[in-house]
């Protein structure tokens, strides 16, 4: 791993920390340049724009969640373990990469155009997969027959809270409280 490639990995993680505590908004690339020690002028050297943080957070985010959805998707596991798994994916991330995970949750309404309607389009894609799997698990009468939308983003709030909550300076048991969630989402939905 070369100087730069350490200090470019420096600079996106104080981003997301930045993003974080401020909003994309508030952050400004002087708040930036000083969480990883540079002049200003030298954050230019290692990033093209504030925007490119922004849009490489939501998009490499983005990109774990669908692979994530997509090998989950292709296992033999039923449809109830499958969603168990979504939903541990969803926890891990939250508890692995919290900064991230909160500018990709919150500030990708930054984006410009294209990447906006791109963004959007990957999240639709997660979301349907995920409405697919909640769909053959109510089809299979593995979870209660609901709207599968109602289900979902019932889920996907149940879980986003995680990662606001969570402070990387306070230790926690983060295996037991996923084990918790997880256990308390999938009791839930079974009949």
């Amino acid at each position: 791993m070369t100087t730069t490639q350490t200090k470019k990995q420096q600079i996106y993680e104080a981003a997301a920390r930045l993003f974080r505590d401020k909003g994309y908004s508030a952050t400004s690339m002087r708040h930036l340049a000083e969480a990883v020690a540079l002049k200003a002028s030298s954050l230019y050297n290692h990033i093209g724009s504030k925007e490119e943080l922004l849009r490489d957070i939501c998009f490499e985010n983005a990109h774990k969640y669908l692979s994530g959805l997509q090998a989950i998707a292709m296992t033999r596991d039923s449809n109830l373990d499958k969603i168990k798994s979504l939903i541990d994916l969803h926890l891990d991330m939250a508890t692995e990469d919290i900064t991230s995970v909160t500018a990709f949750n919150d500030e990708w309404r930054h984006l410009s155009e294209p990447w906006l309607s791109d963004f959007i389009q990957l999240r639709k894609d997660y979301e349907k997969g995920f409405l697919e799997i909640l769909e053959a698990g109510m089809n299979a009468g593995e979870i209660h027959r609901a709207d599968a939308h109602t289900l979902l983003y019932t889920i996907l709030s149940s879980i986003r809270w995680l990662y606001d909550w969570r402070k990387p300076e306070k230790p926690m048991d983060t295996e037991r409280i996923k084990q918790q969630i997880s256990n308390f989402l999938v009791r839930g939905l079974v009949n």
